[in-house]
């Protein structure tokens, strides 16, 4: 088994653009998965879970087979996750280089009064298409 790198992250100190976070969390609820087509044309399942610790709660994205490895009740470790932004709210992903599995250790108490999913927050632009306000830019003129 591989030993984990890096410390927990509590849930309330999760920022939209964290890479590479263990959390263990406590899930709360699993919904039914959705099916998706990617916009490379695949057909994909999406799972949603709210998971939390004492600090706070943040919506999970399982993908595929990701939702067998989560039941509801259960303490699970994120190890190399990610947070990604989804109309402009946070998701806690396991990417290719991350894992998922169910924790020895269990997280007891849940702090429901805090959603880290349900908090907005505005996407930065990366891309040169975009000016430092978010708004589209062709050539040198601003519309």
């Amino acid at each position: 088994m591989s030993k984990m790198e890096g410390e927990i992250t509590k849930i309330r100190d999760l920022k939209p653009d964290d890479k590479r976070v263990n959390v263990l969390a406590k899930v709360v609820h699993k919904s039914e998965p959705k099916e998706i087509t990617t916009r490379y044309g695949e057909t994909k399942h999406v799972t949603e879970a709210v998971v939390g610790d004492e600090t706070g709660v943040i919506t999970m994205s399982l993908w595929d087979e990701q939702a067998d490895l989560v039941e509801e009740g259960s303490t699970i470790l994120v190890d190399n996750g990610y947070i990604s932004l989804v109309r402009g709210h946070m998701r806690l992903n396991v990417g290719k280089y991350g894992s998922i599995k169910e924790s020895e250790e269990s997280v007891e108490e849940v702090n429901e009064e805090l959603d880290r999913s349900a908090e907005e927050h505005e996407k930065r632009y990366n891309n040169k298409r975009y000016n430092s306000y978010g708004n589209k830019r062709y050539g040198s003129h601003r519309y």
